[in-house]
């Protein structure tokens, strides 16, 4: 029958050391053999601390008895990955560094010196029990496309239950890894219990590569919930490309890495529906789309009222802000702002800037009458946060550089044998 305590009630793991008397040399010269090396049971040499089923949480230990020494340990797991560990100056024992995987199966090898010429090897299996909850993070942005976002692109996770405990939320964080080339300096953002955002300090840096991952792998979270599988993505940073909308002065200005490409004649939102000042990430891009003045609460029938499909449309806000074709006020484009909100040009401007952004590039409007961005919940007003703030809603209150440190670097967890 499937051992079924909980976790929370197994508590560490502390077995007493067993003293144990030397085996007799298997060579025909004795103990002291001065020949050389002569195989001895290792099994009686040493002692693993993992009996039964063993918490995922707690750390794994080989003990060699009194005299006798380590010289090699690997813990292999069901994928074929060796765990992590560290052996004590000594020799004498040896413990766990990496995770461990709830409710799996583990190998570990062991290799030790009798202290009398007498060397030996051994395998000794243990599991591990299965945690009642499993923490998993949906990754974003989604790279299925082309995995090119522009430089204003934050990085997403979305867990699979609220995290509420500021230790607990610590964990999280720290079992997320970004790493880039070039590295820069970023933190993440709590948006709510089950969101979090990563941003750098400042813009990512054209041509970057990014790499984002969660591995929670045995990780207690939180009583009963332990980090589950691994999951990661990776994505490139373009061009910049940055749009400012002048409301007042009815333009849109597109740079390309700082090199002025095109100014267009634009209408924004009219009074009443002003659009909204701050910086914008573009979320998505539309061929074409249908918009309804309903979905912004304007009454069907009303002075106000439009349903109409929309050409070359470039998302902004969740809300349904977009820079689009707006044939029917080229009159206007240049002049007034007559649009419910939106950004409205020419057909073939509005081809030409669909051609020229992508996701993650940056829309800012400047001189409109209407509120600031949301930073959160309407698309991405991250960069509307000033990075004191930003830094103050990181678990671990400090930023950090995308540099992957060397201790961070797969580790074999093996000792190898003097010769």
């Amino acid at each position: 029958m499937a051992d079924r305590r909980g976790i929370a009630g197994l508590g560490g793991i502390s077995l007493a050391l067993a003293v144990l008397t030397p085996l007799a040399a298997c060579s025909a010269g004795g103990d002291d053999d001065p020949t050389g090396p002569h195989k001895v049971d290792a099994a009686r040499l040493v002692h693993l601390s993992a009996e039964g089923k063993v918490d995922p949480a707690q750390s794994v230990t080989v003990t060699a008895v009194a005299g006798s020494r380590l010289t090699d340990v690997t813990v292999v797991g069901p994928d074929g990955r060796v765990v992590a560990g560290r052996l004590a100056d000594d020799q004498r024992s040896w413990q766990t560094t990496g995770r461990l995987k709830a409710s799996a199966s583990y190998s570990v090898r062991i290799a030790a010196d009798d202290g009398r010429g007498g060397r030996g090897e051994t395998t000794q299996d243990f599991s591990t029990l299965a945690a009642q909850r499993l923490l998993t993070a949906k990754l974003g942005p989604d790279s299925s496309g082309s995995g090119v976002y522009g430089v204003g692109q934050p990085l997403t996770v979305q867990l699979s239950e609220a995290v509420k405990d500021p230790q607990a939320r610590q964990e999280v964080e720290q079992a997320l890894t970004v790493s880039s080339q070039p590295a820069v300096t970023g933190a993440w953002y709590w948006v709510d219990d089950k969101n979090l955002h990563f941003r750098p300090e400042e813009y990512w840096p054209v041509g970057t590569t990014v790499g984002l991952a969660f591995d929670g792998t045995g990780t207690r979270i939180a009583d009963g919930l332990y980090g589950g599988d691994r999951s990661s993505l990776k994505l490139r940073i373009g061009a910049r490309v940055e749009s400012v909308i002048d409301a007042a002065a009815h333009e849109l200005t597109l740079k390309r890495d700082g090199e002025v490409i095109r100014t267009i004649p634009v209408t924004t939102g009219k009074p009443g529906f002003d659009t909204r000042n701050g910086v914008k990430v573009v979320l998505g891009q539309e061929r074409s789309v249908r918009m309804n003045g309903e979905t912004i609460g304007i009454s069907a029938g009303s002075s106000e009222a439009y349903d109409l499909n929309v050409e070359w449309a470039t998302r902004v806000t969740w809300s349904g802000e977009y820079v689009h074709a707006a044939p029917w006020s080229v009159g206007s484009q240049g002049y007034e702002n007559v649009s419910h909100g939106c950004t409205g040009m020419s057909t073939d401007n509005a081809k030409w800037f669909y051609d020229n952004t992508r996701v993650g590039d940056l829309v800012t409007v400047v001189n409109s009458h209407g509120a600031t961005m949301e930073p959160f919940g309407n698309g991405f007003g991250d960069w509307n946060v000033s990075w004191a703030d930003w830094v103050k809603h990181s678990s671990l209150g400090k930023p950090f550089s995308t540099t992957v440190a060397a201790s961070q670097a797969p580790a074999t967890g093996m000792i190898r044998p003097e010769v």
